[in-house]
């Protein structure tokens, strides 16, 4: 079911309704051509009437029940109402006028069909708007799924993002690691040099004692008499 369609449908056979509604009241006080006129136009009108509540009833097969026997109600009350509308103008063939020279009760519903000029240009004009609203739905149509693809690729492109910022986090904690890593690498490496200067010097010192000591022991042993 579309919904949009449903209430296209119900929207055209509201304006005519109310249309209808005035001629039979307008074709009582009307005589000969001007109310073969208006007969015809009646005529017209409720065949499109009756086409739109057709539409409206086909729009219905796929609703949900509990909106599809609401709205089922309210079309059997339509109905009702343009039936009343079609007896209501045919009681004003009754009484027929001294214009009008007496075509038989109600036999122009069934005799004359052809359109006017007038009406032919409502239709051509009804046409239009239909044709104009369903351009405007297919471009809301059409609006409506770029948003969604918009929405889509910007959701992924969130998504990329806080993958990206998850990979800079690790790496940036990789990087404070190796920092740390580095830092207790050069305090070793001080700490190394600071050692091997240590035991070069006592290296030294213990080779100038020998020295001394040698050379104490050379001068006791082969100066000193």
């Amino acid at each position: 079911m579309s919904s949009e369609e449903f209430e296209k449908f119900h929207e055209i056979y509201s304006s005519l309704y109310e249309e209808l509604k005035l001629m039979p009241d307008r074709a009582f006080r009307c005589y000969g051509e001007e109310k073969k006129r208006l007969v015809r136009d009646f005529d017209e009108k409720v065949g499109e009437a009756g086409e739109m509540l057709q539409g409206m009833e086909k729009e219905l097969v796929g609703a949900p029940p509990s909106y599809r026997n609401s709205m089922s109600t309210k079309i059997r009350i339509y109905k009702r109402d343009l039936g009343k509308l079609q007896r209501d103008m045919k009681s004003t063939d009754l009484g027929t006028g001294p214009g009008y020279r007496g075509e038989g009760k109600y036999g122009v519903y069934t005799a004359e069909n052809e359109q006017s000029t007038h009406l032919q240009s409502q239709r051509a004009l009804l046409l239009q708007g239909t044709e104009s609203l369903n351009r405007a739905s297919q471009s809301i149509e059409r609006s409506q799924r770029i948003a969604a693809e918009t929405d889509h690729i910007g959701t992924d492109i969130i998504e990329e993002l806080g993958e990206q910022r998850e990979q800079l986090d690790r790496t940036r904690d990789r990087l404070v690691h190796t920092g740390e890593n580095l830092s207790r690498s050069r305090r070793i490496l001080r700490s190394m040099s600071r050692r091997l200067m240590t035991n070069k010097l006592l290296l030294s010192v213990i080779i100038i004692m020998e020295i001394t000591i040698l050379g104490a022991v050379v001068y006791l042993k082969f100066f000193r008499k």
